[in-house]
């Protein structure tokens, strides 16, 4: 009953309220950038190889890791199965609309994060994200912290729910599995690691995979390319059944919340989370002459997520002659794929970089919901009795998930995530105009010959009002900026 409830809520959710939402957001901010994420995307490469403004700083490209790495995971291989094994080929298509839409509307949340960013007391950084633009230009409390809660609800309950799913759905493949013993194992296994790990131990553990991931992931990447190119004859089948799927629209209308062109919206925004405003918090972080450059930064970040990991993903899958059932949905469809291919070495590799990836996301986005607390709690996290309670709760969501249906916990991450959504792309829709100005500064800038350097009063904000950019975004002025930026040119 729960289960068919949480369904009801999220096919009502994605259609027609988000799928309405999304498109009008990602059509509008392309139209008002003159398609930025197109026009500007050989110069978001360049920003990423610009140096902090200061010595110690978080960089322009260690913000786009840290909000990549997200993104980045288990809705690349999971996620993809999914919309294949239930939406079909098609959704394929429909996740790289959104990503090409969706990328116009992380530059928008970002960008107006960075300008919106605050000064951390405690530490010798920044922080920010969409409940700070929300509180301090739509001067909204009450929205900011309904958001946050969103936030804490998604990263804390939904996503966690699902990451303990996915990692433990990894292992039906193998002959030990036991539907009624093995979850609650792995469940019990991830709860006791991620506990280990919030309460200050196991830090050892976090520093371990924290290097292992970003090495698994480029091997993932290598594997996928290499079994597309062995197969590529099959590319002009792949791309004909992707197409000719996408635009049977009688197929679509006939069950629209079961169709690719659903499915490829929901897997590709649980994916790259373009618009649903996550990854500003990390984004905000970066010490950068100009906001632009960080909002042409997460541009890349969705298109390595979804046009790059996630295309891959779907070939590999379905140039390994394996077809798509909606039994094989999830991990099993991908195992399945790439052991055609590499024979029983395919499986247990999915499963490693499965447990690997569900793990530092796990841990991950449990640092999102760090921040959600701090937010509600002034800056600072609450009682000491009050977080060992929370973290204890944050643990038993993890055993959860490793034994609730796939129907639920696709669901619930679905539900709370579009709830973000909602609020941050219309927020955004109505702040937008900042950005605008604030692009159209950077690009009168980069025109003129200079490294655009950001100033609050140039496009009509009152600097007052803002932590940053009241002079610049530094100790640097302006024309220390042009004579750094010129002869890193030189160089």
């Amino acid at each position: 009953m729960i289960t068919d409830f949480l369904n009801m809520i999220d096919s009502y959710m994605y259609y027609p309220i988000l799928i309405i939402v999304l498109t009008i957001g990602g059509i509008w901010f392309s139209i008002r950038t003159k398609f930025v994420q197109i026009r500007l995307f050989p110069e978001a490469w360049r920003v990423l190889t610009e140096k902090p403004t200061e010595e110690g700083a978080v960089s322009s490209f260690q913000a786009l890791m840290v909000s990549t790495a997200s993104r980045v995971g288990t809705g690349n291989i999971i996620g993809v199965s999914t919309a294949l094994c239930l939406g079909g080929p098609g959704a394929v298509f429909w996740m790289w609309v959104l990503a090409i839409l969706g990328s116009g509307s992380a530059f928008i949340e970002t960008t107006l994060a960075q300008i919106y960013k605050r000064r951390d007391e405690h530490l010798d950084g920044c922080y920010g994200g969409p409940a700070h633009y929300i509180e301090q230009a739509l001067h909204n409390k009450a929205l900011a912290i309904i958001f946050t809660i969103c936030l804490i609800a998604t990263y804390g309950f939904g996503f966690n729910l699902l990451c303990s799913y996915n990692l433990q759905s990894t292992f039906e493949t193998y002959s030990f599995y036991n539907p009624d013993t093995t979850p609650m194992i792995i469940g019990l296994i991830a709860a006791a690691l991620v506990a280990l790990v919030i309460f200050g131990g196991g830090k050892s553990i976090a520093k371990i995979t924290g290097v292992i991931v970003p090495v698994m992931g480029v091997v993932y990447v290598l594997v996928a390319l290499f079994l597309i190119l062995a197969h590529i004859t099959y590319l002009p089948t792949v791309l004909k059944m992707i197409f000719t799927d996408a635009f049977d629209f009688q197929a679509i209308g006939s069950g629209i919340a079961g169709s690719c062109l659903i499915y490829g919206i929901k897997r590709g925004l649980y994916s790259n989370e373009a618009g649903v405003g996550s990854a500003p918090n990390a984004a905000a972080s970066a010490d950068i002459s100009h906001p632009v450059k960080q909002g042409l930064a997460a541009v890349i970040s969705v298109c390595i997520d979804t046009i790059f990991l996630c295309t891959a993903t779907a070939f590999m899958c379905m140039m390994s002659g394996i077809k798509p059932t909606a039994e094989a949905a999830g991990a099993v469809y991908v195992q399945n794929s790439i052991q055609a291919s590499l024979g029983s070495f395919g499986p247990i590799y999915i499963t490693v970089a499965m447990a690997l990836f569900a793990f530092t996301t796990l841990i991950g986005n449990l640092y999102y919901v760090d921040n959600g607390l701090k937010y509600l709690n002034h800056n600072t996290l609450p009682g000491k009795t009050f977080m060992i309670f929370w973290r204890i709760l944050c643990a038993l969501v993890v055993f959860v998930g490793a034994i609730i249906s796939m129907d639920a916990a696709w669901a619930a991450a679905d539900i709370t995530m579009g709830l973000m959504a909602l609020i941050n792309v219309p927020s955004c829709i109505i702040l937008g105009k900042v950005a605008y100005k604030a692009l159209k500064d950077y690009e009168e800038k980069k025109k003129a010959g200079k490294n655009p350097v950001f100033r609050a009063s140039e496009i009509g904000l009152d600097p007052a009002q803002l932590d940053y950019w009241q002079d610049g975004p530094s100790k640097f002025d302006g024309r220390e900026q042009d004579h750094l930026f010129h002869t890193e040119k030189a160089k």
